[in-house]
């Protein structure tokens, strides 16, 4: 069983070889935030690795007031965030009105050809808007709180919120075109 606050504390008294317990603790975490909001593997991997640089570096000043796992998914997000505004294939626009979002155009059939419903529904969640990505994987992948979604992105709970009716708004206006019940 993972001993959080005594891994910190052995950390924290100089023990390197006691953070490969937080790396393996929250590795899934980690890929399955930056997953969603980054596309390309290499990209993945290399903000995976800055975000366990910068929970060691910062780790002594983790003020324990949340849990190490929204400290690190705060870490993880913050990161990502700034690696898509710095990279001109990402695309980190403000939502005011989905009014003019549409999923791509391909059926359901060309994309279900040889796969399962939860590869389907990953499709489509990965084709939202990043904002909506977000929040949704956040709270339903990764099964964060709204207040520990708010925490995270710094977006205020009636934003995170309205993001995440959106978004399965969304989800949900696409499936049914789409024959889903």
């Amino acid at each position: 069983m993972f001993d959080e606050e005594k891994t910190i504390n052995e950390i924290l008294k100089g023990n390197l070889g006691a953070f490969q317990h937080i790396v393996k603790q929250y590795q899934n975490l980690v890929y399955s935030i930056l997953n969603r909001l980054l596309t390309n593997d290499e990209d993945m991997e290399d903000v995976g690795q800055e975000v366990f640089i910068k929970v060691y570096d910062q780790l002594k000043n983790f003020k324990r007031e949340s849990k190490l796992s929204t400290w690190i998914a705060k870490i993880t997000y913050n990161i990502a965030v700034n690696y898509i505004k710095k990279n001109s294939r990402y695309h980190f626009n403000s939502i005011d009105d989905d009014s003019d979002f549409q999923f791509s155009s391909e059926t359901p059939e060309s994309k279900l050809i040889g796969k399962e419903f939860d590869v389907y529904i990953n499709r489509l969640i990965s084709e939202l808007p990043l904002q909506y990505r977000t929040v949704i994987t956040l709270y339903h992948m990764d099964e964060f709180s709204i207040q520990e979604i708010q925490n995270i992105t710094k977006f205020p709970e009636g934003t995170v919120k309205g993001y995440l009716f959106r978004a399965r708004k969304l989800l949900k206006e696409k499936l049914e075109k789409d024959g889903y019940p």
